[in-house]
């Protein structure tokens, strides 16, 4: 496989009012990564007020105190959720109640990890699968609830993998429950078509942030940016851009979709 030359990185794209006055909730969304641009992404381009969740107690405290401090700490709440927790998603979503209930799910939490599947354990499948695939689907379950409840014509997105389309060693829990989270966005879609709520998902391959820079090799990261088409790996607000896309009236005709943002689609 031929390397790909590194491409720059293209300029920030400005807000538009796509998501103008809308409730969203967002879970995994502490730290650098995708679930953080997506929230940030949804305050610039006008959400009335954005939940976020995610274990990692200090770090979510930081984001919405970021967030509320450049935002407006009224359109900012943070709520520590374990998605593997149904009581804990419970309070994320009652956390959108005082704005008029959730309008948009972005269901962002999941777990890696690399073991061969000769040497998995159960526990190790069983976690993978709980946090990335149980866990969106109780999201789905709570939040279209929530949304036939008030008549919301809503909108759930949720975040998927390339790996989930294509084989990759170690990563046959991973794979497993991405591919899972597809098949689940195409099935709760029909679902959920009857009440005006959409359902759709985006997968991404490779998108960087420091947490990924520690936990991979310089070498590896190097390989995996020199099979994407522009010779980089994504940036989070990159994937966030075609989550909120999802989220918006502009996308009012697609559901049970799955947008690859990669070209590493198979």
């Amino acid at each position: 496989m031929s390397v790909k030359p590194e491409q720059p990185a293209p300029d920030y794209v400005p807000g538009h009012g796509l998501l103008a006055e809308r409730v969203v909730v967002v879970t995994a969304a502490a730290g650098a990564g995708i679930g953080a641009a997506v929230a940030r992404r949804c305050l610039e381009e006008g959400a009335r007020a954005v939940v976020i969740g995610d274990t990692h107690e200090r770090r979510l405290g930081e984001a919405a105190s970021k967030l509320g401090a450049e935002f407006g700490a009224e359109r900012v709440v943070s709520v520590v959720c374990d998605v593997t927790k149904e009581e804990q998603v419970a309070a994320l979503l009652d956390a959108a109640e005082p704005f008029g209930g959730v309008e948009v799910m972005v269901n962002n939490a999941g777990l890696g990890g690399t073991a061969s599947i000769t040497e998995m354990t159960d526990e190790q499948w069983s976690l993978v699968l709980d946090v990335t695939l149980t866990g969106t689907f109780r999201c789905i379950r709570a939040a279209s609830r929530r949304m036939i409840a008030r008549g919301t014509r809503g909108v759930i997105v949720n975040n998927a993998s390339v790996i989930g389309w294509r084989a990759q060693e170690g990563q046959a829990h991973y794979a497993a429950a991405k591919a899972g989270v597809m098949a689940l966005t195409r099935s709760a879609a029909m679902d959920l078509a009857a009440s005006g709520i959409r359902v759709n998902a985006v997968s991404p391959s490779l998108a960087m942030h420091p947490f990924l820079e520690k936990v991979t090799t310089p070498e590896l990261l190097t390989e995996l940016k020199g099979r994407e088409a522009f010779g980089r790996a994504a940036e989070p607000w990159e994937v966030a851009n075609v989550m909120v896309f999802l989220a918006s009236a502009y996308s009012s005709y697609l559901t049970g979709e799955v947008v690859s943002v990669s070209s590493q689609h198979p």
